[in-house]
């Protein structure tokens, strides 16, 4: 699953020390370089390829590496860094190599080709080596690696004790009730103050050293040197990039037009101009949401349908929205046993946070969402409006929200985006990000805008920012034409991104419909044949289809509950919002 720009909880991970930055790093100024013309870089860099960790890779015919890379493409004095490499193999006559970003950002690219590579290799004909990488920031193998700012979980739940990051926004509805409004306007203060305390933090942890040198930017350029030790000095760059991928990939045509090889972006963030506009929200949030709704859309009608045969938390004649109901109803009680008692186990925030939004990711989590987690949680949140919660259902549906069972806490996420957002201003306060949430769940998303932590959010407040980055333009002559594919309900990157980016480039790029609900065409399941008839073409002998309008229907080989398919699911969603 690649979980590019939502709001989710801080990424879980094991904590590994990363090789100390030379001292100089620490003391460099924290001003960013904006769009500096720079090449690549020098980097002679070599990658010896070798059998991977079984531990972290169990298909033997994937090979592993590493490369080395400047930390600043600006200065080499700074100090080097590594990536770790991963690779499939060509199975036929290779062409050259078709490199991989999944997302995130923060998603491990050695775990995502691990679960991926036979799929690339059919979409790519089997003609290019397959390489993906932990870029920069992410997992505990590549240096810098993941970003840490807490000692322990511990520390972590201590510091946000009491605090929204814990426990959610408390709304029900679309916002509108003055009471919830109110009790959220005034965390705002603390808020901010918690979180101007969290950068502290995170420049002071041995990590902290780091942070100037993570970004997209740097990114592109280590894509670019890879490509240039693979694949020979000035050779076409070949790309998928899925979710925030597509982010590495807008940049790398804006940076780098002239190397634009075969480029498919899928489930794209965009357009790029707005990413950080401030008019839209910070990191352009609610422009992300105008599908998301219709996705938990979806999932109510796909349950009706299923009826309670099919789907546990659907009753006898029920409709889409009578399912849409007793969602609503089990919120609302969470809702008001909170306002009730702070201290319930389950809360409305948390169910949207942790329960819904990650089901949203790919239709194939819809069933344990309606027929094990939703059922649970409703004889809980019952259970608390009547204060009759026992210690065994308490225990019962944390094992379904888990908090606290993990090493540490890691920031990637935050420390990759945020690194690239324009400079802090005297408007960028906790009050105005929180009166963006009401004002997006009240006129966009009611189901999603309240999510909190809200990772899109955190830039306003991160203590750094990269020493380079790319502000544009987007829409350069490219070498070759690009592919551009969005889902039609993709609940963190809707189809109007794929679509604005697409048209940017013009006739450059093909863009492509997938009739589907999900983040990204690789979620799709039981795949579409006319799709990947489309990126076969493309990958392999560089046709594509003509225009901006092509539309592609998954194939009818997947139920999401007995008897009930995508287009069934389409066909039968009720009109207009829910």
């Amino acid at each position: 699953m690649f979980l590019l720009l939502s709001s989710i909880i801080p990424a879980l991970s094991f904590h590994s020390s990363n090789s100390p930055l030379p001292s100089s790093a620490s003391s460099a100024s924290t001003i960013a370089n904006i769009g500096l013309n720079c090449t690549s870089g020098t980097n002679i860099s070599t990658i010896q390829w070798g059998p991977c960790d079984p531990t972290l890779v169990t298909n033997p015919s994937l090979l592993c590496g590493f490369f080395d890379i400047p930390l600043d493409y600006y200065d080499p004095s700074i100090g080097n860094g590594r990536l770790a490499l991963i690779k499939a193999n060509a199975t036929g006559e290779k062409r050259g190599t078709f490199f991989m970003n999944p997302g995130g950002p923060g998603v491990s690219g050695i775990e995502a080709l691990s679960a991926t590579s036979d799929l690339l290799l059919a979409q790519t004909g089997g003609l290019y080596d397959i390489v993906s990488w932990d870029p920069r920031g992410v997992g505990s193998l590549s240096t810098p690696g993941d970003v840490f700012c807490f000692a322990s979980a511990a520390d972590y739940a201590s510091f946000w004790n009491g605090t929204i990051e814990l426990e959610g926004i408390n709304m029900i509805g679309n916002f509108t009730d003055q009471q919830d409004i109110d009790a959220l306007l005034s965390q705002a203060d603390n808020m901010q103050q918690k979180y101007d305390e969290l950068g502290v933090r995170c420049q002071q942890h041995s990590d902290g050293q780091y942070l100037r040198y993570i970004g997209t930017a740097a990114t592109v350029r280590d894509l670019v040197a890879m490509a240039d030790a693979l694949d020979g000095p000035g050779s076409p760059i070949n790309l998928i990039g899925l979710s925030y991928g597509t982010i590495v990939g807008s940049w790398f045509l804006g940076m780098f037009p002239e190397r634009a090889g075969r480029v498919i972006l899928d489930g794209v963030v965009g357009p790029q101009a707005d990413i950080f506009d401030p008019e839209l929200g910070v990191l352009g949030w609610p422009s992300q949401l105008t599908s998301s709704d219709d996705v938990y859309k979806g999932v109510v009608t796909a349950c009706a349908l299923a009826g309670p045969e099919g789907c546990a938390f659907a009753s006898v004649g029920d409709g889409p929205l009578d399912v849409h109901d007793r969602v609503q109803v089990m919120l609302k009680a969470a809702h008001d046993a909170q306002r009730a008692n702070a201290s319930v186990p389950l809360t409305s925030g948390q169910l949207r946070t942790q329960a819904f939004w990650p089901s949203m990711y790919s239709m194939t989590s819809w069933p344990d969402l309606m027929n094990i987690t939703l059922p649970q949680a409703e004889q809980v949140v019952l259970a608390e409006s009547k204060s009759i919660a026992t210690s065994a259902k308490r225990s019962e549906i944390l094992s379904l929200f888990k908090r606290g069972e993990f090493s540490n806490v890691t920031y990637t996420t935050q420390a990759i985006m945020c690194s690239d957002a324009p400079d802090v201003t005297a408007n960028d306060t906790m009050h105005n990000v929180f009166e963006i949430i009401v004002s997006t769940s009240q006129n966009l998303s009611h189901m999603y805008a309240s999510q909190w932590p809200a990772t899109t959010f955190s830039c306003s407040f991160w203590p750094e920012r990269a020493v380079e980055r790319y502000a544009g333009p987007f829409n350069k002559t490219l070498s070759h034409n690009i592919l551009v594919i969005g889902n039609t309900y993709d609940p963190a990157t809707p189809f109007h991104g794929a679509k604005a980016v697409a048209d940017g480039f013009g006739d450059q790029a093909a863009l492509v419909r997938l009739n589907v609900f999900g983040h990204t065409s690789q979620t799709a399941p039981g795949g579409s044949s006319c799709l990947n008839d489309i990126i076969l073409a493309y990958t392999t002998n560089g046709t594509l289809p003509d225009g901006h309008d092509t539309v592609c229907e998954v194939d009818d080989t997947f139920e999401v509950f007995p008897c009930v398919n995508t287009r069934s699911v389409i066909a039968n969603m009720p009109p207009g919002s829910i």
